[in-house]
């Protein structure tokens, strides 16, 4: 259970009648404070105070009414039930923010963004950034679909790039972004890459046309789909798949699915430019820069791949595959650009495959 349903429920079981009076009570009072229409709005001057004295009236009783006081001829006088009226808003259209606000005091910030989508809530909400509510019927505000967090559209842009992945809202392997995957996991790697290359190295990396020779698609799809669905209790041994390269087509395919891919679209262009550099300590220094624009989880994935095909060159004698046909391979599958006219695309391609066997290559002293 989330922090803010958590506390919500623990504050109806232990007080319902305050809960739910406390509740209709922000209802009433956000209800006629309302934006009202431009016809209204030239008739309402004149009785917005009677209207604003018959409200309090009726909030005070129903207060009252859930704290047991007896009403009586005499009211309770503004210094009562002001700060009454004070604790109803801060229990219910505060709750969630300050619980999200005391959670994130104690823990440090990561570096995921929040991945929102339109969303059409169901009963009232407020958003957990301004803490504010979140009017209409459809699609009231956006809702991230690794966190669960839910804040209006506009507050979308700014909210901070603090998202902690749920399990229970990431329910693939494949297409999911890396960053949120690994995370979700609390791992420092995604557990396809891991899985795939333990298991290529320890039966395959002399098999000859390692990654460039493809497996069987429909056994390539059965491993994704297995992925999917077991995740890390995945059998991916030779009992289950005697054929190495449908384990190297999974892993591939994994790289090729992912929504942004190792080397990221922002670093991409750093990347190509370095890799059309000629002297070789500058090119070496230009790697470096643009390795330092990769998310951290993308980094420590690039390297751990690196190191493997940098083992898969050691065996080139009998799998036939150096850094320059690894980079042919694995060039378009780990970097890619979008928006991209098909010229350029076209051109980037020999760039791509230098990336990567410059990466090979050089993985020692590079990351």
């Amino acid at each position: 259970m989330s922090t803010r349903r958590r506390l919500i429920h623990t504050f109806a079981i232990r007080d319902p009648v305050t809960f739910w009076t406390l509740l209709g009570l922000v209802w009433v009072d956000v209800a006629t404070e309302m934006p009202s229409r431009e016809c209204y709005e030239l008739h309402k001057g004149e009785k917005s105070l009677v209207q604003k004295a018959k409200r309090e009236a009726n909030q005070e009783d129903i207060l009252a009414a859930a704290l047991a006081m007896r009403m009586g001829p005499q009211k309770p006088p503004a210094a009562i039930w002001q700060p009454f009226k004070l604790f109803a808003y801060s229990q219910i259209t505060s709750l969630v923010r300050r619980a999200t606000l005391k959670e994130s005091d104690r823990t440090p910030k990561s570096d995921k963004v929040h991945n929102f989508k339109v969303h059409t809530f169901r009963g009232p909400h407020w958003c957990e950034h301004c803490a504010n509510f979140m009017w209409g019927l459809m699609a009231q505000g956006v809702k991230c679909a690794d966190c669960g967090m839910n804040v209006h559209k506009h507050c979308s842009t700014i909210v901070p790039n603090d998202c902690k992945p749920d399990l229970k809202h990431v329910r693939k392997v494949y297409s999911c972004d890396l960053t949120t995957l690994v995370k979700v996991h609390n791992t420092a790697r995604p557990m396809v890459v891991d899985m795939c290359i333990r298991e290529i190295e320890s039966r395959g990396l002399k098999s000859e046309g390692l990654y460039r020779v493809s497996g069987f698609s429909d056994s390539v799809e059965d491993v994704k789909t297995a992925f999917d669905r077991d995740g890390e209790k995945t059998d991916i041994s030779v009992d289950s798949y005697e054929d190495i390269n449908i384990i190297t087509g999974a892993l591939k395919l994994y790289l090729r699915d992912l929504p942004v891919p190792v080397i990221s679209y922002d670093a991409y262009p750093r990347f190509i430019e370095a890799a059309k550099l000629t002297d070789p300590e500058k090119k070496l220094e230009a790697f470096r820069e643009a390795l330092a624009l990769l998310p951290p989880s993308h980094s420590d994935t690039l390297k751990y791949l690196m190191a493997h095909l940098k083992r898969v060159t050691l065996n080139a004698k009998d799998n036939l595959m150096n850094a320059e046909n690894l980079g042919i391979v694995f060039g378009p599958t780990l970097m890619r650009v979008s928006n991209l006219d098909a010229m350029t695309a076209l051109n980037d391609i020999r760039y791509q495959r230098q990336v990567v066997e410059v990466l090979i290559k050089n993985c020692d002293v590079l990351f």
